[in-house]
């Protein structure tokens, strides 16, 4: 889809409480008025396209592509394929490092932060209960229909593997009812290793998820007057063009049929709405020189990541500079997501470097830092806009 980066205010002041309620209510109104015309206009400008634009062009975001401190730097696949290809490797390594890699199965293959807890907790406890009690046999055992067993654990991928990799195997027992009962028992006639419990433990509660890693796209274009003409993938969005329109045509008439004013709270309600909309944010950087540098980023990642991305592709990462928006307005508040300093899902900005700063840099190094300003093998690879 063809999206055109636009500078839109979305600050509105209040009224005095002591103006009219006729006069305050129609200027709330026209002011309302205005919001909806100026989202109907973004709304055109991020599926219609502007007219100029040649909507045959491919766009200048593809795919977003991740990947995985597993695989290296060389294999990029989107997000879906790249977790079926960690969860892959993960089973393929269980044979030769059991317990480990089910510790990572735990951390990864569970979306639940809270259920994974609760699960580290417990098992925890099971092994903290044997060491601490070697010689009874009934901490050694647990029941397969224990509910803590089948709500907290079990029901979690990776957790019986860990469990099996710690000396738990599924018995039938009988018990002294008389009847037998499946149970997982730990490590059946064999001392404890209360060392080897300790370090299972510690693989335990210390592994970490492994998470595919967006992958920056990073792309480099000669000086264009197609800088601001900026198309995005459909994946760049959490919702279609028609449930937007018809999220646009629902509070329209709520509004008109309830005939009030929007409060604050509806207004943050509203706007917290809009920042969800995006998955993806494509920043596109204009040096001093014109060459754009371009990367791609997660919609909640901070401007510091921004930032952090720049300095990585200079020439030399110590030379400070300075964003601001193709508006004109800085970007320094660096610990704000990138949707809520509305630069989701396109913008293009501008670098700026202090003139003053490379000169006291170039005195004392002997270097005058100039165009190009950023690495040799980026440079090799630019191209020109369509």
């Amino acid at each position: 889809m063809e999206y055109l980066v636009t500078e839109t205010d979305t600050e509105c002041s209040g009224s005095g409480s002591g103006g009219k309620t006729a006069s305050l209510r129609a200027q709330i109104l026209q002011d309302m008025e205005a919001e909806r015309t100026a989202a109907e206009q973004a709304l055109t400008a991020r599926y219609a396209g502007p007219r100029e634009v040649n909507l045959t062009a491919a766009p200048v975001a593809s795919r977003v592509m991740f990947r995985s401190a597993l695989t290296g730097p060389d294999l990029l696949l989107p997000r879906e394929e790249m977790e079926s290809h960690i969860e892959a490797f993960l089973l393929s390594q269980l044979a030769s490092e059991p317990a480990m890699t089910a510790a990572l199965m735990i951390y990864t293959l569970n979306r639940s932060s809270e259920a994974v807890k609760q699960c580290v907790e417990t098992i925890g406890k099971y092994l903290e209960n044997i060491s601490s009690h070697p010689h009874e046999e009934k901490y050694r055992r647990i029941r397969a229909s224990n509910k803590m067993l089948r709500e907290r654990v079990l029901c979690l991928r990776g957790a019986e593997e860990f469990l099996q990799a710690a000396g738990f195997r599924r018995m039938t027992v009988e018990i002294p009812e008389g009847v037998s009962e499946e149970f997982l028992v730990f490590e059946p006639g064999s001392e404890v290793d209360v060392d080897r419990l300790v370090e299972l433990k510690e693989i335990l509660q210390t592994a970490e998820p492994i998470r595919p890693e967006l992958d920056r796209s990073v792309r480099i274009f000669h000086p264009s007057s197609n800088a601001m003409k900026m198309p995005v993938p459909d994946e760049f969005f959490r919702v279609s063009a028609d449930e937007l329109r018809r999220e646009q045509q629902a509070r329209k008439e709520a509004v008109e049929q309830l005939g009030m004013l929007r409060t604050r709270e509806m207004r943050e309600r509203d706007r917290v709405k809009e920042l969800r909309r995006y998955r993806y944010c494509l920043i596109r950087v204009r040096f001093p020189d014109g060459i754009l540098l371009q990367g791609t980023f997660a919609a909640t990642e901070k401007l510091s990541a921004v930032f952090a991305f720049i300095s990585e592709n200079l020439v030399t990462d110590s030379i400070p500079f300075t964003l601001s928006s193709s508006a004109g307005h800085s970007l320094i508040d660096e610990t704000s997501s990138l949707a809520e300093l509305s630069l989701a899902p396109a913008a293009l900005l501008n670098l700026t470097f202090d003139p003053s700063v490379l000169a006291d840099i170039a005195a004392a190094t002997g270097v005058k830092f100039q165009s190009p300003y950023v690495k040799p093998e980026l440079m090799a690879a630019i191209s020109s806009l369509q």
